[in-house]
């Protein structure tokens, strides 16, 4: 039997509080939160959430999670670009002080956490709130049209979230390491252009990145992803997923 609904009305649209709004917002910064999902759950529609998101996102910047956080490197680009144009001394001093924060990136890049943490409240934390003060005096100085003044606006109107991986050891400096492990992906996206659904869409981007994060930790993936499953399937009783995980397991385990 086949049900055929016939829709003959637009449903009046709900009107929501502020507050409503804030909270769906948070629930959407929980982790492992998916927006679409928290959007059909509360029968709203996905792109009102993505819009309250950035209205309200500004004031709840010690509450996002490492994925939204926006990095610096578009904040480069900006400045490079004019610098690029127009050889100015100015972009150039951004640069270069930009530049000894990932200097000293490059010195912790692949140590624990909280030591990449104390490097940066040492080290990278005088020299942002110097890059901060240095972006405010070029700012009063140049043009308020001109280029250079609207790539500074860009990085201080998203000042808490550029800043947030001072203190948490987790982030990285950008997004370059996620971008190159996507790379993949959009040179062969004619080959999977269809996934056939949202369900598939969203399997699939849980392979991809099972896969890139294997490939990230020094795992062959095809060989880690056959351990795992092995060990799921010959322990019936496994409560210790976390030693599966591929920044716990070692990569000779799953390689040889």
């Amino acid at each position: 039997m086949q049900r055929v609904e016939i829709i003959t009305g637009k449903e009046r649209r709900r009107r929501w509080s502020e507050a409503e709004k804030t909270r769906l917002v948070a629930e959407t910064l929980e982790p492992g939160a998916i927006v679409a999902h928290v959007a059909r759950r509360h029968g709203v529609a996905e792109s009102c959430l993505y819009t309250w998101r950035r209205h309200l996102v500004g004031g709840m910047a010690d509450r996002l999670p490492p994925d939204d956080a926006p990095l610096l490197i578009p904040v480069s680009v900006d400045i490079f670009d004019v610098h690029q144009a127009h050889k100015g001394a100015a972009a150039k001093e951004v640069l270069e002080r930009i530049g000894r924060l990932y200097a000293v990136e490059e010195r912790v890049r692949g140590q624990p956490a909280a030591r990449r943490a104390a490097a940066r409240q040492a080290e990278v934390a005088p020299e942002t709130a110097a890059l901060r003060t240095h972006l405010d005096q070029v700012l009063r100085q140049v043009s308020g049209k001109s280029a250079l003044a609207e790539a500074i606006r860009y990085a201080l109107s998203r000042w808490p979230a550029l800043t947030r991986y001072l203190a948490d050891g987790r982030l990285e400096i950008d997004n370059n390491i996620a971008e190159r492990a996507m790379r993949a992906v959009a040179l062969g996206r004619k080959n999977w252009l269809f996934a056939g659904s949202d369900g598939g869409g969203e399997a699939a981007a849980v392979f991809y990145t099972l896969i890139e994060t294997a490939k990230t930790n020094g795992h062959n993936p095809r060989l880690w992803l056959t351990r795992v499953l092995e060990a799921i399937g010959r322990e019936r009783d496994l409560t210790d997923y976390n030693a599966l995980l591929p920044w716990t397991m070692k990569p000779e385990m799953a390689t040889t």
